[in-house]
């Protein structure tokens, strides 16, 4: 127990009915009301930009102070949570603001405080509601004096923290909206599936109404003895059993269970028939009876040779109680198997405590960071608070006091035990290729902690986002975890959490008149036993998340996303969490009515991709992709920092802050990444370009080289035509300009004339496509030039017996063209040349 603290002290006749009284209210400035603004106009509930769908305001309270933070603002009860907004920001403040699901209980307090002034003697009275949560917080409000505010929300509470039925949770309300549930039947068959080797093989609706889901292999097959809930009603509608195991021997079998939970398969090795199994305690009594069938079906689960060999595979019965405990329920029916009843067995029992237990090590453990925390329910305990030197009494002995109080709580020794079997059953799975099956009392508590516990150091895929959904759907919601009852929620038969709502306190608090234990008191522990509420789920999530501390780059998640996933089962919002079995949450059509957890969970995920908060920045999929085998010395455990600290103590529980860094790191690694990728894309671009470009080339040096082939054929038959009018007797000298200069020198004219001729293109003109440059054309002589007046008309007519009388030359049409030294007085045009069908042999010297 925590040390006293003189300072806060509150004697006996301090104490009346339904008040206390506070030494001193230096700690209390903020709820002088003097300096609240009182707020009289009513907020339109229409412009609320915060609520959710489907979320209304049931009632609403103005100038309330968060004395945790000592923060003035409006307090509002909605159907979904209790919320907190900020009076100076207009903000929610998380704090404040908490799922009605998630309030465990609470109370009205008045506390009296004694005036400072030494001329009077009067005190003024505070008003309070303490808010005690699921998840480790203890808020208190404190409400203005004179009105009826304080008195309104604790009506609204008291209607809404505890619905008559269950179609009044907010879930249903709300509705399946964006994020539908598909059925988690199938998910369970297609896990199966996987666990046989079948992987290829996907589940659907018609699959499970037409009954073709029971696919087997060697070793275990799918039952569908169970289909109906007939054979168990807290099972799930398919069973994984031995294959030599026939359906009426599992009914016998049943009979022989306590709720007729029979040994079933949780998980499976393909390889080496190792097999994790598991069922409720066996209903041997006082008279130690015992079942044929029973022990066929347990003596199946390792009935397969290890590798072939002779010898059996040894057979472990885990069981989660302390011996004493098992001794104790065999005198009301129920026990513990016998070594000597089972053959080639071993009997190993655990020692965890019961439901009872766990929720009073959580009431401990939860008054302890109150306590001791920053943000205090009472305003004052807190370390360096308003400036004061005090830390939890103010001298070291509170120090070690408040350590010791941390132990006492008990909480993270029970957290040990639950590692440590689950560890031991792992390693006899893994290391011997043993048989284990594991029980406790009813098989849904303990022993789903265990096994499942268990199958996430087994089995890599469980520590996926995929592979852990299936886990929890598959030991925790299929086989019957009673949420409803541990969470405190109604159940199908209408029964809920008794909620203790104390109209005012009463008694002495050890430590602060602000304080109520949410847990120790005489009324508390009477309201507990009266109902099964119980952390059971929350300390499994605690344990995975030391696992997640002790093997970082083992899971896919991250600490963040369990602490999402634990606040959104808490919270109620969704329905995969609600009831006590599957068969109620078929009958409640919850897959239909309400939304999917696993869906809003993806979404937030798919918003930021693999840099989002949930994703384990560390994951290496090859570093850990066997069992985790934690030693003993590994499983100490200690404080889950986001969660357990993160209202007692906002800025120590920034245990992330590192992986926040790195996360940024990442993120900027992230743009980087796509940076390069885009250049490396715009590379690829210019280097496909370039070999284009090259092509292209290539095609141009190809052309240019045909171009110069086909110069070469002219500059010939260029050469051959100077030689055919050379025989003639003329020379023809052919230049680059438009127009051809030609010289011509015969016998028959005594002097040579230069005649420059105009160019006028013929109908003969053909144009090379690829080398025009190049191209040359052949002009027959101006038909305007009369043949007398022109010499080189003369020359042709003198020359030509061909020439027609009255028409001008017809070259190349006319019969010349074909003759091989019979034509005159031509015009260079390499165009026309390239018409012409001039051949080598027209040439031939004689």
């Amino acid at each position: 127990m925590a040390a006293s603290r003189p300072s806060r002290s509150v004697s006996a006749r301090d104490i009346s009915i339904g008040c206390e009284r506070l030494d001193g209210a230096g700690s209390w400035d903020t709820l002088e009301w003097t300096k609240i603004e009182p707020v009289t106009r009513s907020v339109s509930h229409a412009n609320f930009e915060f609520l959710l769908e489907a979320e209304r305001v049931l009632d609403e309270g103005h100038g309330v102070v968060l004395v945790n933070t000592d923060e003035a603002g409006t307090l509002f009860v909605t159907n979904f949570r209790l919320l907190f907004l900020s009076d100076g920001t207009r903000n929610i403040v998380p704090l404040g603001t908490i799922p009605l699901a998630t309030i465990e209980k609470f109370n009205k307090m008045v506390v009296k405080i004694q005036s400072t002034s030494r001329n009077t003697n009067k005190s003024s009275s505070r008003r309070l509601l303490q808010i005690i949560g699921k998840d480790m917080r203890i808020i208190v409000f404190c409400f203005r004096p004179r009105t009826k505010q304080r008195r309104a929300i604790f009506d609204a509470l008291s209607r809404c923290t505890k619905p008559e039925r269950i179609w009044d949770l907010y879930a249903f309300t709300c509705g399946p909206s964006k994020f539908s549930n598909l059925s988690p039947k199938v998910r369970l068959l297609n896990e199966y599936f996987r666990l046989l080797g079948k992987g290829f093989h996907h589940a659907s609706m018609r699959m499970i109404e037409d009954g073709s889901f029971t696919m087997s292999n060697d070793s275990w097959r799918i039952s569908d003895i169970n289909f109906n809930y007939s054979l168990c009603q807290s099972y799930p509608f398919a069973l994984l059993v031995p294959k030599s195991v026939s359906d009426d021997e599992i009914i016998q079998a049943s009979n022989f269970r306590a709720r007729s939970r029979v040994p079933a398969v949780s998980w499976c090795n393909p390889e080496t028939g190792a097999v994790l199994a598991r069922s409720s305690q066996p209903l041997v009594g006082i008279m130690n009876t015992r079942s044929t069938a029973d022990e066929k079906l347990v003596a199946a689960l390792c009935a397969q040779l290890i590798d072939g060999k002779d010898s059996r595979r040894k057979l472990y019965i885990a069981d989660a109680r302390p011996r004493k405990n098992a001794l104790a329920n065999g005198a009301m029916g129920g026990g513990s198997e016998s070594s000597s009843n089972y053959f080639q067995s071993e009997i190993v029992f655990f020692g965890i405590d019961n439901i009872h237990a766990m929720r009073e090590s959580f009431a401990r453990f939860r008054d302890y960071l109150d306590t001791h925390g920053a943000a205090s329910s009472d305003g004052m305990s807190s370390f360096l608070r308003h400036g004061g030197w005090t830390w939890g009494g103010g001298n070291l002995s509170s120090m070690s006091a408040s350590v010791s109080t941390l132990g006492d709580s008990g909480w993270l020794i029970h957290v040990q035990s639950v590692l440590a079997g689950s560890a031991w059953i792992a390693a006899r799975v893994a290391l011997e290729s043993a048989a284990v099956l594991v029980h406790c009392s009813d098989g849904w508590d303990r022993t789903s902690q265990l096994v499942s516990l268990a199958n996430l150091m087994l089995d890599p895929y469980y520590r996926t986002f995929t592979g852990f959904q299936a886990l929890v759907e598959k030991d925790w919601l299929a086989f019957g975890h009673p949420f409803s009852d541990r969470v405190g929620m109604p159940s199908i038969s209408g029964s809920s959490f008794e909620l203790s709502r104390n109209a005012s306190s009463t008694g002495s608090f050890s430590s602060s008149p602000l304080r109520q234990s949410s847990g120790s008191s005489q009324a508390s522990n009477s309201s507990h036993a009266q109902n099964n509420y119980s952390p059971i789920f929350l300390q499994w999530v605690d344990c995975v998340s030391q696992l997640l501390r002790i093997y970082p780059f083992a899971f896919e998640f991250s600490s963040n996303f369990l602490v999402d996933f634990l606040d959104c089962v808490l919270s109620c919002r969704f329905g995969n969490f609600l009831c006590n079995s599957e068969k109620e949450r078929q009958i409640c059509g919850v897959d239909e009515s309400c939304g999917c957890l696993w869906a809003y969970l993806a979404d937030m995920r798919s918003s930021e991709g693999r840099s989002h908060a949930h994703y384990n920045l560390f994951y290496d999929t090859l570093k850990h992709n066997g069992p985790l085998l934690p030693p003993a010395a590994a499983l100490a455990p200690t404080l889950w920092p986001q969660f357990h600290l993160r209202w007692a103590c906002p800025f120590e529980s920034q245990a992330g802050e590192l992986e926040a860094e790195c996360r940024n790191m990442a993120i900027k690694f992230s743009e980087l990444q796509k940076a390069k990728e885009v250049a490396e894309m715009k590379a690829k671009e210019y280097l496909a370009a370039m070999e284009i470009l090259n092509v292209d080339l290539q095609n141009e040096k190809q052309v240019s080289s045909s171009a110069m082939n086909l110069a070469k054929r002219a500059s010939k038959e260029n050469a051959a035509i100077q030689r055919a009018v050379q025989s003639l007797g003329c020379r023809v000298n052919f230049t680059n300009s438009s127009d051809s200069t030609v010289d011509v020198e015969s016998s028959l004219m005594e002097t040579s004339q230069r005649l420059s001729l105009p160019r006028r293109e013929s109908e003969y003109t053909m144009e090379h496509n690829d080398r025009s440059d190049l191209s040359v054309s052949i002009t027959v002589e101006a038909d305007d030039v009369a043949p007398s007046s022109s010499p080189l008309g003369q020359v042709c007519e003198t020359l030509c017996p061909l020439r027609t009388q009255g028409r001008g030359c017809q070259w190349p049409d006319a019969a010349c063209a074909q003759l091989g030294s019979q034509f005159v007085g031509l015009k260079a045009n390499f165009d026309a040349f390239d018409r012409l069908s001039i051949y080598d042999r027209y040439f031939k010297s004689e």
